[in-house]
């Protein structure tokens, strides 16, 4: 569970400041570097008949020497690491609080009639848990990959290690940094009106297929509960990285996988690797 978790939750950030190109991958290059590294947006949650590895990402991987994703879930500690940061350990806590006692019986149903859990399971639990249990719901497929999971399977195979920009605490954080009404907030949204929810999922997955970039940005202004929050979810982690990613390219060529929303934008990773003086070239 604890994976899955970790792979749904990151895609709760899933939408894209605007870039001008329709691509999601990027050759790096330049400022000192002795050979090329690749970046390369990513979805964390997507139907199986949907997903698509395009050569050139394959080919990344095959020609360099390791793979940076936004954690590293090649670390058979992350499972341990993970289970104590999604619970409250705040005395009297409990997850009902985060909610009005209309919208937890609510919640409560449909968690017991279209997943088939019982709510007393997540006493503890942040809301974040629940959203990474629900949001698979919003899939129109009983089988969904991760492009995560697949570039990972590709580097072990080929012998080559799989590193992480951040650790899971700093990932857990982001959301710790948002107030669980919010999340709450969320929650509700998707159980009050999921025909409406699974057609924004599915409007967003169109659009990171062509990556259209510029489409998924416009989707990210459509999100106002995020609103406030960009630095938290979004542009803080971007600046952390960078210092991070350029150790990594001058010690060896690299393929970074990061969550499609961290690509485009003035904060976004491809304007502050040109900023540090990388050149940065889409890859069709």
């Amino acid at each position: 569970m604890f994976k899955k978790t970790f792979a749904v939750i990151a895609s709760l950030c899933l939408t894209i400041p605007a870039f001008a190109q329709q691509t999601l991958l990027y050759r790096i290059s330049g400022n000192g570097l002795s050979q090329p590294s690749y970046l390369y947006g990513t979805v964390h949650l997507i139907c199986e008949r949907d997903f698509k590895m395009p050569a050139g990402l394959e080919k990344a991987v095959k020609t360099t020497q390791s793979l940076y994703l936004e954690v590293d879930m090649d670390d058979p500690n992350l499972i341990l690491a993970m289970a104590p940061l999604l619970q409250s350990n705040e005395p009297g806590y409990s997850l009902s609080d985060a909610f009005t006692p209309a919208d937890f019986k609510k919640l409560d149903r449909f968690m017991s009639d279209s997943l088939g859990m019982d709510l007393v399971n997540f006493k503890k639990m942040k809301p974040m848990v629940l959203l990474s249990v629900i949001l698979p719901k919003m899939l129109e497929c009983k089988t969904s990959v991760s492009y995560e999971q697949k570039l990972m399977e590709l580097a072990k195979g080929a012998g080559k290690p799989v590193e992480g920009l951040e650790e899971i605490a700093d990932q857990i954080a982001v959301f710790d940094n948002m107030p669980d009404s919010l999340e709450a907030r969320m929650i509700m949204d998707y159980i009050n009106d999921i025909p409406k929810q699974k057609a924004i999922f599915s409007r967003l997955i169109a659009n990171y297929k062509k990556g259209d970039v510029a489409a998924l940005h416009q989707m990210l202004g459509e999100s106002p509960e995020f609103k406030g929050y960009e630095d938290v979810l979004v542009y803080n982690r971007n600046r952390n990285w960078i210092p991070v990613m350029d150790k990594a390219m001058r010690q060896n060529g690299a393929l970074f996988a990061v969550g499609a929303m961290h690509l485009g934008g003035e904060k976004g990773v491809i304007s502050l690797l040109k900023k540090k003086g990388f050149k940065v070239e889409p890859v069709k």
